[in-house]
């Protein structure tokens, strides 16, 4: 099977498509038309770029490359997540880059070292591309984590501050909350497994399968990836409400619900 490369005037016909959308942000005045543009050419930019600089990095695969190239990554994975959502605290930041870097690092590190054992640990090749998967998942489940934590304290503070009053804990008071933060937070990894192979085929093996890997080989790199993925998706979840509900909370047992505060 040969690998079919693509020209400029490929990508210029695959980008004329977008005017699609365009046209129907104007018959419907739906106003996205200078948002489309801006998300096409923010695209194009970013993607050609990190393939420049891939190419640099696996032209100089050495450790002290790669290790910055992945936390620069997770930095602003975690910055990522931190930004959304209508109401915030402070320590948000930390909170969402240290779940995030915990649960994506560690998950990482198991599937290179005792599942796929790349030699050397730092292979580019299979380093960056697998910890950036697990990292788009698993800041998706954070955010929507801290956003639903956030939300049922917001909504739910009256009986929050009836079970303290009642002589409760502040785990007893905030645990349905959490509950359904953690279940929020990993939805979207469980519905994209529900349907994986039957409605999707995932970038990652679409990709093994046009570079011309066998279908088979490529489908165990994607079940170990999707694997890898829901296990970091799940424990950075669960942190990050975790860490929500001790910012929000005291020691001795008090909701804080001013530290919860309206994005300017």
């Amino acid at each position: 099977m040969n690998y079919q490369s693509l020209s400029n005037l490929d990508i210029a016909i695959a980008a004329a498509l977008i005017l699609i959308n365009g046209v129907l942000s104007l018959c419907l005045n739906l106003g996205l038309g200078r948002q489309l543009l801006i998300a096409s050419i923010r695209t194009a930019v970013q993607l050609l770029a990190i393939g420049y600089v891939l190419t640099w990095i696996f032209a100089n695969a050495q450790w002290y490359v790669v290790l910055p190239v992945m936390s620069l990554m997770t930095l602003i994975a975690g910055l990522s997540a931190a930004g959304r959502g209508k109401r915030t605290y402070a320590g948000r930041r930390a909170d969402s880059i240290g779940s995030i870097w915990l649960s994506s690092w560690l998950v990482a590190a198991v599937g290179l070292f005792a599942v796929i054992r790349i030699h050397p640990w730092y292979e580019p090749q299979y380093a960056i591309p697998i910890l950036g998967m697990i990292l788009g998942n698993t800041l998706t489940g954070v955010s929507l984590g801290i956003e639903r934590m956030i939300q049922e304290l917001t909504t739910g503070r009256g009986q929050i501050e009836m079970t303290l009053a009642l002589g409760g804990t502040r785990w007893e008071a905030a645990q349905l909350a959490a509950r359904q933060a953690v279940r929020a937070g990993m939805i979207p990894t469980l519905n994209q497994m529900s349907v994986v192979g039957l409605v999707s085929l995932p970038g990652m093996m679409t990709g093994q399968v046009l570079a011309g890997e066998s279908p088979l080989q490529a489908v165990r790199y994607q079940i170990i990836i999707m694997f890898l993925i829901a296990a970091a998706s799940g424990l950075g979840t669960v942190v990050a409400v975790l860490l929500t509900y001790r910012r929000v909370f005291s020691a001795q047992h008090r909701f804080l619900p001013a530290k919860l505060i309206p994005r300017e």
